[in-house]
């Protein structure tokens, strides 16, 4: 399953990052968005996700969604 298919305000366990372009991933690990991390979904809008990731919480579109497997 995709962060996209994820439940508001439910903690999962990041299993892969699914993405070929390797500025992106450094992007993502710079993040603390690794498998085996956690991540969970504060609320979902049309144009994407806010995610807390440690202690952040970040903005990520639908596509960037899709790439994350939990």
């Amino acid at each position: 399953m995709t962060l996209k298919d994820a439940q508001e305000g439910r903690e999962y366990l990041i299993k892969d990052v699914l993405t070929d372009d390797d500025e992106l991933d450094a992007f993502l690990f710079s993040l603390g968005c690794y498998s085996g991390e956690s991540i969970t979904v504060i609320s979902k809008k049309k144009s994407g996700f806010v995610v807390s990731i440690k202690d952040g919480r970040y903005n990520i579109d639908l596509q960037l969604a899709g790439a994350i497997e939990v």
